[in-house]
């Protein structure tokens, strides 16, 4: 590492102004960002608090997090595919063949994505951000296996131009990026978001499947089934447990269908304090709430734990919600934003059977309303406080 430091300052002088390259100081500032923890502070003068939580930090712990469901998400590629054609295949064989289906959409993800954003660096003369390193991780996540690179690509650049930098970049935006590239696949692709279709990859990679393609393949995801009042079955028919629910050995978008995968990085995420526990409790709370409701009075045919553990409720609670630029940020805000979202994502998921899975809508949905909520908790806390000092 102290040869790497040394060539960076030996080549700094050449991107900074008046040098060969001064236009390319933002690429190079970003990389070297991303390399090394910057020496420099905000002024020359004054006392300067360093804090060993800075936000590359903060992106590279959620990143590290993602890690068990990406790779479970990986495996499970393989083995939806595999069962799909009647084999069985080694574990590897099995991990390999989603590795090689996977890994092309998180290379266009942030070729697009980090692209963009240093393109718009270099226009506006800006440091680059470290925003898109979690939201390049979690676009290839949230998407069925099959969606083509292309369109990936459209959303992508949509989410990152629309969502981010037209509001001012890393911080600003208001909504959660990698769910405006999933809304605007559902919306401009909704064949390939809807569930109507089992998410399974249907083309071979490389030869690892034996050559064999999936061809006219009929089915639907769990959520879709259920929408319909079917009973929950996988690709091939067979009955769904709660238990395949919670492991993930079932259809569904590549980092959302392993619950006990999610609650890995949970476990990281709360450890590190890097996520919000009253944002990520509440959702599970809210949406367990009306789940028992509606299945005691009837009106659902899913168990609670069918609720949260199908389809996207545990990711969207765990990496969605918790977001802290599109959450709220007082902490009694954060209990009704995270419980309302949970409530949301039951009720869009129960009463419109046009979209079966409602727990991304419903983050979306709550970032619009989150600065609200955090006005009135203030304005309810300074109220409280008026009146106890004038009593």
């Amino acid at each position: 590492m102290k040869a790497l430091r040394n060539f960076l300052n030996k080549v700094k002088p050449e991107f900074e102004t008046g040098g060969k390259y001064e236009k390319l100081w933002s690429v190079f500032d970003g990389f070297e960002s991303f390399l090394f923890v910057p020496n420099s502070t905000a002024s020359k003068t004054g006392t300067q608090i360093h804090d060993s939580v800075d936000s590359k930090r903060v992106m590279s712990i959620v990143v590290l997090a993602l890690i068990p469901a990406l790779l479970f998400g990986m495996f499970n590629v393989g083995y939806q595919h595999f069962l799909a054609i009647g084999q069985e295949a080694a574990f590897f064989t099995y991990f390999f063949y989603g590795f090689l289906a996977v890994l092309p959409k998180i290379v266009v993800s942030y070729a697009v994505g980090l692209g963009i954003e240093f393109a718009v660096a270099q226009v506006k003369k800006h440091e680059i951000q470290e925003g898109f390193l979690v939201s390049g991780m979690l676009i290839p996540m949230i998407v069925p296996v099959d969606t083509p690179l292309w369109m990936i690509a459209v959303a992508t650049a949509f989410a990152v131009i629309f969502a981010k930098e037209i509001f001012g970049g890393t911080g600003m935006n208001i909504f959660n990026v990698a769910l405006i590239t999933r809304a605007f696949l559902f919306f401009a692709y909704p064949s390939k978001m809807s569930g109507d279709g089992v998410f399974v990859r249907t083309t071979d990679t490389l030869g690892i499947g034996g050559g064999q393609v999936v061809e006219s393949f009929s089915g639907a995801t769990p959520l879709s089934y259920a929408a319909s009042g079917e009973p929950l079955k996988n690709i091939v028919g067979d009955p769904i447990s709660t238990w395949d629910a919670f492991l993930g050995l079932i259809p569904g978008s590549i980092g959302e269908t392993s619950t006990l995968a999610i609650l890995i990085g949970a476990v990281i995420l709360l450890a590190t304090g890097v996520a919000s526990w009253r944002i990520m409790c509440s959702v599970f709370a809210g949406g367990a709430l009306l789940a028992t409701i509606l299945t005691t009075t009837g009106v659902s045919t899913l168990n609670i734990g069918d609720q949260l553990f199908l389809g996207g409720f545990a990711f969207a609670a765990v990496f969605m919600a918790t977001d802290p630029v599109t959450g709220c940020r007082t902490n009694v805000g954060k209990y009704i934003y995270g419980f309302l979202i949970g409530v949301l994502a039951i009720v869009i998921r129960v009463f419109n059977t046009g979209y079966p899975e409602g727990a991304m809508l419903a983050v979306l949905l709550m970032n619009v309303f989150a600065p609200l909520i955090d006005f009135y908790v203030v304005e309810a806390n300074i109220k409280r406080r008026l009146k106890r000092a004038n009593a």
